[in-house]
Parts: C-alpha cells; sequence; structure tokens
C-alpha cells in the first residue's frame, strides 16, 4: 500500500482547526454543565415551593401579630340617630355611609370636620341597608337577610342598579381597587370579581385555628383587610390572601367614654373608613353622636396574649 505522504503545510492548517475544535468542545461541555445546574436549581426551587413558603409565611404572620390600642387624634360629630352599617372615606374631608333599620335605611355623603349629611338617599322600607364600598366612582351596598345588592353614583346617590352575590347574608363589602371583598356574618370572607360579583374563592377567618364570626364591616387598610365584629369593641385584623389573624385592635375605652359623658343610646363599635392619602382612621359605632379619627400603637407587652384578647372580644372555643 503506498502511504499518502502528509506535507508540513497541510499539517500546519490541520493543527488550528484541531485546536478550534478541542475548545469549542470544551465551551460546550461547560456551559451544558452550567445549564444543567440551573435546572436543577430551578427544578429543586419548584418542588420546595409548597414547603418552604408556608413555613415562612406563618412564622412571618407570627412573629407580625400584634394587639393594639389606640390614640384619639381628632373628635367629630355624628349623627346620633344613624345606625351606621358602612362607612368609606372618599377624599376632599368626606364620607359615605350606609345605614340600617327598616323604614330608616339609607346611603348617605357626610361632611367628616361638621358631621352634617350632604346628601342622602333613602332606601324603600323593605330593606335593611348594611355593608358599602367605593369601586371606579360608583358606591356597591349589601342589605341584611338578602342576596341581593345595590349600585349608587356618587355624585346624585341615585341608584343605577343592582347585582346579586354568593353570600349567605349581606353584612360587610371592602375593596382593595381590584377585587371585593364581603362578610355575611359568619367566619367566611367571600373574595368577588367587581363586574359579575361573581365569587374568585374564599377564606375562614381564624386566629390559632379559632375561626372568628360575627365579622360585620370591613376596610382594606394598607394591604390587611380590617373588620369590625359583631357585638365587640373590637376589630380584627386579618390577610386578605387566606383569612389568617394578623392581630387585634381593642377599642373598649370608646364606647365607656361616650356612656360615661351621659350619651344615651349609644349601640356597638361598628364603621372603619381609611383615608390611604393621609393615612388616617375613622371610626364610629351605631347611634354614636361622634366619629373618631385614631391612630393604632402595639398594647403594653403583657396583653399581646391570645388568651386575654379572646376573652375581651368574645371569641369562643
Amino acid at each position: 500500500m503506498k502511504r499518502r505522504r502528509v506535507s508540513s503545510r497541510t499539517v500546519a492548517t490541520m493543527k488550528p482547526a484541531l485546536v478550534v475544535n478541542v475548545q469549542r468542545h470544551r465551551l460546550l461541555t461547560v456551559l451544558s454543565a452550567l445549564l444543567f445546574a440551573l435546572l436543577v436549581i430551578f427544578a429543586f426551587l419548584v418542588s420546595s415551593r409548597h414547603v418552604l413558603h408556608p413555613k415562612q409565611d406563618a412564622q412571618t404572620a407570627k412573629n407580625d401579630y400584634r394587639v393594639y390600642t389606640f390614640d384619639v387624634v381628632n373628635e367629630y360629630d355624628h349623627d346620633s340617630f344613624a345606625f351606621t352599617q358602612g362607612l368609606v372615606y372618599a377624599g376632599n374631608d368626606t364620607l359615605y355611609e350606609s345605614t340600617g333599620m327598616y323604614r330608616s335605611s339609607s346611603v348617605r355623603k357626610v361632611h367628616v370636620q361638621s358631621g352634617k349629611v350632604l346628601q342622602l338617599h333613602q332606601m324603600e322600607d323593605k330593606y335593611f341597608g348594611e355593608g358599602l364600598t367605593l369601586l371606579d366612582h360608583r358606591l356597591f351596598q349589601v342589605a341584611w337577610r338578602i342576596t341581593s345588592g345595590f349600585i349608587y353614583d356618587t355624585d346624585t346617590l341615585s341608584r343605577l342598579g343592582s347585582f346579586r352575590h354568593p353570600m349567605k347574608d349581606g353584612w360587610g363589602l371592602a375593596t382593595d381597587g381590584k377585587v371585593i371583598f364581603g362578610s355575611d356574618g359568619t367566619s367566611t370572607i367571600y373574595v368577588m370579581q367587581p363586574s359579575t360579583f361573581k365569587e374568585e374563592k374564599r377564606f375562614l377567618v381564624k386566629d390559632q385555628n379559632k375561626e372568628i364570626t360575627q365579622l360585620n364591616e370591613l376596610e382594606y387598610v394598607d394591604g390587611e383587610l380590617w373588620a369590625n365584629v359583631w357585638m365587640t369593641d373590637c376589630i380584627v385584623r386579618i390577610s386578605p390572601l387566606n383569612g389568617q389573624v394578623l392581630g387585634w385592635i381593642l377599642l373598649h375605652e370608646l364606647k365607656s367614654n361616650l356612656l360615661a359623658r351621659s350619651y344615651k343610646g349609644v349601640d356597638v363599635l361598628n364603621g372603619i373608613a381609611w383615608d390611604n392619602k393621609q393615612n388616617r382612621l375613622f371610626v364610629t359605632g351605631k347611634y354614636w353622636p361622634k366619629l373618631y379619627e385614631i391612630k393604632v400603637r402595639p398594647h403594653s407587652e403583657e396583653l399581646q396574649d391570645h388568651k386575654h384578647v379572646w376573652e375581651r372580644c368574645h371569641v369562643h372555643s
């Protein structure tokens, strides 16, 4: 066999190509290893997501759990004949308020500083007004013992229409600007689409596995859902994601101070309104002659106890 002779020129041209191929192979190997490592890390994160996050969320919620008291910033006059059910801050020192009781239920626009009723829509005698919220220049109101609600124009308070909701009863409404939250006097919070009131989901409100019932008027405050608990002087702070209780605000002194000043006929605390631009919090109650602007602050350390709160806020085993 005749052996082919390779010239030095041919060898010289083969060597650079061989080096390039080796380098390319090494680069591809490194990139493949790096890609594989990234895929492994991503798979681990995905697989551990449902294990790690609930623990982290629970620990965060546990650390954030606080019991609050309050300081009064301002006190304003309020219609003592108003059986307050829903309260919404609307800007320019005005509130929208829903009142209850058959034959005297209403939706009204109120001036904060004077307590004067600027506009009023009287509901039909057969309806018992309940919770109220404001979204896209429209007011949404629910009523007691029925599964429908009403829509009002914010300028004239004229009734624009009605809607049906999935709740067993109408007690409270609030919004984060995207969805509407509703309560029906149980421990359930309903999350609904604003355009149709179709239910997206629902969750139970629990404080260390104890269901918090009698959830009444609602307000969305700085990423939390706050609720009056009917027949108490307590506001419960709720995670709008899963219903876990984040803490409590104890407001017992407001009603006791009104009674000490000889105001007659005051009923339970009810009505929360949040001014998110100026970070102002307003509260009142049924048949209360006063509306309060308050600031909340942590209670004393010895009162940061679940059992103490449950006793004062009538949380039953």
